[in-house]
């Protein structure tokens, strides 16, 4: 091979990959774990016994972080699955405006964050009951003029606002 005829790797910077591997028989009940390459949160995790062909299984039923969609696997205890990589971030909730569905949130450095909408516009699916009961908090919690710090959720290249807290002065 000739100098212009070497391969190019892309480089990406540590800690690029969304997500990482973990043995299936380590996974217990609040795990999170991908499923069908969606972030899911386990609500049920059973194993059988090892059979006759060797390996122990894993039942796994798991809910969506995103939409509360419930989804099931089954795969070998022995076997890795991947995990991803979830990160809870608490920011102070400027506005949040009921009928755009647009919300402002200031960041630690002061700057602002407007790429979130309340929890009922969803793009993917239907809103949850627990979704709309966040947005009538939030909501009702603006209008008293109260500050609040909303809790967001951000798994996979997405975000969702998933909670939220009234701060004491």
């Amino acid at each position: 091979m000739s100098d212009d005829e070497q391969p190019t790797f892309e480089s990406t910077e540590s800690g690029a990959s969304l997500v990482y591997p973990q043995t299936a028989g380590e996974l217990r009940k609040g795990s999170m774990l991908m499923i069908k390459g969606h972030p899911c949160k386990v609500s049920d995790i059973s194993t059988s016994k090892t059979g006759k062909h060797g390996h122990a299984k894993a039942h796994i039923v798991a809910i969506n972080i995103f939409t509360g969609k419930k989804y099931e696997d089954l795969c070998p205890a022995s076997h890795n699955v991947e995990v991803p990589f979830v990160k809870r971030s608490e920011y102070q909730l400027l506005t949040a405006d009921a009928d755009t569905g647009e919300v402002s949130l200031l960041l630690e450095n002061g700057e602002l964050k407007d790429d979130l909408n309340l929890p009922t516009f969803v793009s993917i699916g239907e809103p949850t009951d627990g979704d709309k009961e966040l947005v009538k908090e939030i909501l009702a919690a603006q209008e008293e003029g109260k500050i609040i710090i909303a809790a967001v959720l951000a798994a996979m290249g997405m975000e969702k606002l998933v909670g939220m807290k009234i701060k004491d002065d």
